[in-house]
């Protein structure tokens, strides 16, 4: 099947099936009510009173008028054709997400074959990071201490064993961390990993679905991997 890319073939073809350009329709209308206006105001001038002839400077502020509202509705035609740009290449960054892994606020931990990856996010630099692991059920099931990190968001991995090196089931796991330096707290927050499997538009915007995650926003994703 032949494609044809002229802009005029496209804008004969849209007329007659019924459909018309939003642009065109615009500008034509900004050009119609200037031509009624230089038409009203040509009337006015060739009709006028020659003992009471019109005032330049009322004509100058109706020019001017006219001229502001055209350069608006240029304006927002501008704008327009930005933000459908915009919008493309929002489309196309979110559809690059898909299979990329994401890293958002929460403490959840899933175990696969396992194999475990979470984050946290720390306001300052710590000598000391603890993370509680507890299943299902709530019970604490790992304590470990990563050491000392600097600040800013970090992942961990969780080799899916238990205090006595017992080896646990797959399934969900979550965490809680603490942090200190010279035995002062320094704010930490933990976070999840999850792996982008589509992206879908909502009303203000693309929302990645990270699976058991949920949806989440663009604004939401603290580190891509």
């Amino acid at each position: 099947m032949a494609i044809i890319n002229n802009t005029d073939y496209n804008a004969d073809l849209y007329a007659k099936v019924g459909g018309s350009s939003s642009t065109s329709s615009a500008s034509g209308a900004v050009q119609d009510m200037e031509t009624r206006f230089l038409t009203l105001l040509m009337a006015q001038m060739r009709n006028q009173d020659p003992l009471n002839p019109l005032d330049n400077a009322q004509v100058t502020t109706q020019l001017a008028q006219l001229s502001t509202v055209t350069g608006i509705e240029k304006l927002n035609q501008t704008m327009t054709r930005l933000l459908a740009g915009y919008d493309e290449a929002q489309a196309m960054q979110a559809a690059s997400m898909v299979g990329r892994s994401v890293m958002i606020a929460g403490n959840n931990l899933p175990m696969v074959e396992g194999q475990s990856i979470a984050g946290i996010g720390l306001a300052g630099p710590a000598d000391q990071v603890q993370i509680t692991i507890k299943d299902a059920t709530g019970k604490v099931v790992q304590v470990e201490n990563l050491g000392a990190r600097e600040a800013g968001n970090f992942y961990f991995a969780w080799d899916g064993t238990d205090a006595d090196g017992n080896v646990l089931p797959d399934g969900n796991y979550t965490f809680s961390v603490e942090a200190t330096i010279a035995g002062q707290p320094v704010d930490a927050a933990p976070m999840q990993i999850g792996m982008v499997s589509a992206v879908i538009r909502g009303t203000d915007g693309f929302l990645l679905d990270l699976g058991s995650f949920g949806r989440v926003a663009f604004n939401d994703v603290l580190q891509i991997f």
